[in-house]
């Protein structure tokens, strides 16, 4: 069924007559005519009483233009809105937890602030996860910890964030320094394998040949935070996400001899991604605003 006939239809209804119908849509007499036709065959029933002054619509054609109705008005509709749809187009996020957890919502604030009518999709996910959403391409960009993985991406740096052993400040421990090898020994609430948070400690381990055991692992960092505070163990998070605790001395750091841990926070999108007005608004804001994120 095409959309014009349908509007052919309705205008006959309004005007009474196949010539009012023609002179409201600006077309000829014969392609209103060549239009019923049409829409008269695949009905398989006849749509208007032909009148010496005009025409009615028969029982069968006023059921045809009310089923009509809402597709007529979501078109003109769409029609209306064709010309912005960029505009009204969010601009779909993925972000890793950490990312999330403290710098996410201060660089759309920001962004916010500078352009209030962009509409922004957020989606929280573990670090591999997110890449794969963006691989898969049901999000415009990521944020990242980490190394930048491999693909053909477009990265923007957002800073860096360290992490830090941190425990209750009864916790029992020689003193304020312990070697990797002492930190293994200890009961660990840790993030989960997977994280970034967590693959930046393993592979510092593994360097010198040990392996962390957590009794506690979870995606959750503050209930992690909140673990330590009861004295269960050490845990290892981002400075920022403890700063909190420490301040409130609930917590303590911990200095790791030898294990200086620092992860990368990067913005990531594909190379060959179509850049619409609002994605590029965000990209502006990224850019412009990223020498203020460093950690």
């Amino acid at each position: 069924m095409v959309i014009r006939h349908l509007e052919i239809l309705e205008a006959i209804a309004e005007t009474g007559t196949f010539t009012g119908a023609a002179k409201k849509l600006y077309i000829t007499q014969s392609a209103v005519s060549h239009a019923v036709a049409e829409l008269e065959k695949q009905a398989g029933t006849a749509l208007f009483e032909r009148l010496p002054k005009g025409v009615i619509l028969t029982r069968c054609g006023v059921s045809l233009l009310e089923e009509s109705r809402n597709i007529l008005t979501a078109c003109r509709n769409l029609d209306r809105r064709i010309n912005n749809l960029e505009e009204n187009t969010p601009v779909n996020i993925v972000s890793s937890i950490t990312i999330a957890s403290f710098l996410l919502p201060e660089i759309l604030n920001q962004v916010k602030t500078a352009a209030p009518k962009l509409q922004i999709s957020v989606r929280v996910a573990s670090t591999n996860t997110a890449i794969d959403i963006l691989k898969r391409g049901n999000a415009d960009i990521a944020f990242w910890e980490g190394v930048a993985p491999q693909g053909s991406f477009q990265s923007i740096e957002l800073g860096s964030y360290k992490l830090c052993a941190a425990c209750a400040p009864d916790f029992d421990l020689p003193g304020q320094t312990i070697t990797p090898q002492q930190l293994c020994q200890y009961p660990l609430l840790l993030r989960e394998q997977g994280s970034a948070i967590r693959d930046t400690l393993d592979s510092v381990l593994a360097l010198a040949s040990l392996k962390a055991t957590p009794i506690w692992e979870s995606v959750n960092s503050q209930a992690l935070i909140k673990a330590a505070e009861a004295g269960l163990g050490i845990t290892i998070l981002p400075e920022r996400l403890l700063s909190d605790s420490l301040l409130l001395k609930k917590l303590r750091l911990i200095h790791l001899e030898k294990m200086e841990m620092e992860n990368q926070m990067l913005a990531l999108f594909h190379k060959e991604k179509y850049i619409t007005k609002p994605f590029q608004m965000l990209l502006d804001g990224l850019k412009s605003g990223n020498k203020v994120r460093l950690l």
